[in-house]
C-alpha cells in the first residue's frame, strides 16, 4: 500500500506541475507588430557628401547702399526672380527665425550685411542640410564684393554624373542672381526673364 501511496502522490504532483512547466517552456508572446512607416521616416541620410558652392562678384557701390537695395529678406524675389514673389509667412521680415514663402526659407543667422538661411526637412524626402549666406563686403570705400555660399548635400543624388548636373545647374542659377544683384545695387534694371 505504501508503494501504491508513493506512486499515486508522485503521480499527482507530476499531473500539477505540467500546466506549469509546459507554460515556462511556452514561447513568449510576439512583440506587436511595428507601426507602419510614417512619411518622415526615410529622412536621415547614411552617409552625407556635404559640397558648397561659393559665388562672388565685385559691385561699384558702397557696402551699406548695396545691402539696403538688395538685402532685404524678400528681396530675393526680385533679383532671383521669382515670379510668384515673396513674402513672410511667420516672424518679421529680417529677424532670425522669419520664413519665407521662397522654399519655406527659414533665417538662421545675420550680421549687418549678411544673413544665412536654411531649408527645412520635408515630409517623404531626405534631408539635404540646405543652407545658402548672402552677404555683402567692403572692398574700398566706395566697392563691395558679393558673396553668396551654398552648401548641402549631394549624396541622395544617383551617381556622379547626376551629382556633377545639380551643381552646375545650382552654379548658373546663382551665378545669375549675384550678377542680377549687381545691375540692382549700381542702379540698373533687370531683364524680364
Amino acid at each position: 500500500m505504501r508503494t501504491r501511496l508513493t506512486h499515486t502522490v508522485a503521480a499527482m504532483a507530476l499531473t500539477l506541475s505540467l500546466p506549469l512547466t509546459a507554460a515556462a517552456q511556452a514561447p513568449a508572446p510576439s512583440a506587436p507588430p511595428a507601426p507602419p512607416a510614417t512619411p518622415n521616416a526615410n529622412i536621415v541620410v547614411d552617409n552625407p557628401t556635404y559640397i558648397s558652392i561659393p559665388l562672388e562678384l565685385g559691385v561699384d557701390r558702397p557696402t551699406a547702399e548695396v545691402w539696403k537695395r538688395i538685402g532685404k529678406y524678400c528681396d530675393i524675389a526680385e533679383w532671383l526672380q521669382i515670379a510668384a514673389g515673396c513674402k513672410i509667412l511667420s516672424g518679421i521680415d529680417g529677424e532670425i527665425g522669419a520664413v519665407r514663402s521662397v522654399a519655406n526659407e527659414v533665417l538662421v543667422g545675420k550680421t549687418e550685411f549678411s544673413y544665412t538661411y536654411t531649408q527645412t526637412v520635408r515630409a517623404g524626402r531626405p534631408y539635404n542640410l540646405y543652407h545658402g549666406t548672402l552677404e555683402v563686403r567692403p572692398v574700398t570705400e566706395k566697392t563691395s564684393q558679393i558673396h553668396y555660399t551654398l552648401i548641402y548635400d549631394n549624396s541622395m543624388l544617383p551617381d556622379e554624373a547626376a551629382r556633377e548636373k545639380d551643381k552646375l545647374s545650382r552654379t548658373a542659377t546663382f551665378t545669375r542672381a549675384i550678377q542680377n544683384i549687381k545691375i540692382l545695387a549700381e542702379g540698373g534694371k533687370l531683364t524680364p526673364r
